[in-house]
Parts: C-alpha cells; structure tokens; sequence
C-alpha cells in the first residue's frame, strides 16, 4: 500500500497494489496545472484508489472537454486527473505521494510540445505525443 497527501494534509490518500509506472507528461496543459517543465503522473485504477480523510477541500476543474483536474482548495495542490474517455482510471500526480515510492519514471509524453528551456537528459522512451497503447 502506498500513501499519500495535499501540501496542507487536508487531503490524504491510499492506493493499494503494486504502483504502475510514472508517465512524464510535457503537454501544454500539464506544465501549467503544476507549474513545472512536466507532470509525473501514475495511472492508477479507482478501485486501487481511496481517500482516507474528508474530501471537503476537494475540488475539479475540467481543464478540457471531458477531462478534471482534481486539487485541495486549500492548499492548491494537484491530486490526480480523470478523463471520460478513460473510465475506471485517476491519473494521480507522483509528487503528492509518501515515501517510499516503488514506482519509477518510464517514459516522457508530448515532447513536441515541452517546454523549450526544458533539456531531457534521460534515455527514457520519448513520444512526441501520447504513449502508443
């Protein structure tokens, strides 16, 4: 089991099973949900997925059609996405997880669109958009 939580602590977590993947995310919308060249996300199944606090802080904004950003409203800290078009799944940000994590980066998405002060200095899988499936 692996936990994790907001900045503030006001949201905590726990996603139960083996930790998939990181994906690095470069896309346009990424860099300015987290404010960072990148998002680290792990796609998790919601099932494997439970809070384990209130989640009166919780909040969503659908960044796009079909897609939420969900985040504290107290401290601003991303939690995880979710999209329509993938049911079943919260793609929960790396960076809000407790240590230690299993799970390590395994390849870099749109990377035609990263950040240009942004160099990638790892020999992960690069996609130019999303990783094929």
């Amino acid at each position: 089991m692996t936990t994790g939580s907001c900045l503030c602590g006001s949201i905590r977590f726990e996603i139960t099973g083996p930790l998939p993947d990181i994906q690095i995310c470069h896309c346009g919308a990424c860099r300015k949900a987290q404010g960072a060249p990148f998002a680290t996300n792990l796609p998790v199944a919601v099932a494997d997925f439970r809070f384990t606090s209130s989640q009166e802080t919780l909040r969503a904004y659908e960044s796009s059609p079909g897609k939420e950003r969900v985040f504290c409203s107290q401290c601003g800290s991303p939690i995880f996405s979710r999209a329509v078009a993938v049911p079943g799944v919260v793609r929960v940000r790396a960076g809000t997880l407790d240590a230690p994590v299993a799970a390590r980066p395994a390849v870099h998405n749109f990377v035609g669109s990263k950040a240009d002060w942004w160099e990638i200095t790892d020999a992960l899988p690069q996609n130019l958009e999303r990783q094929p499936t």
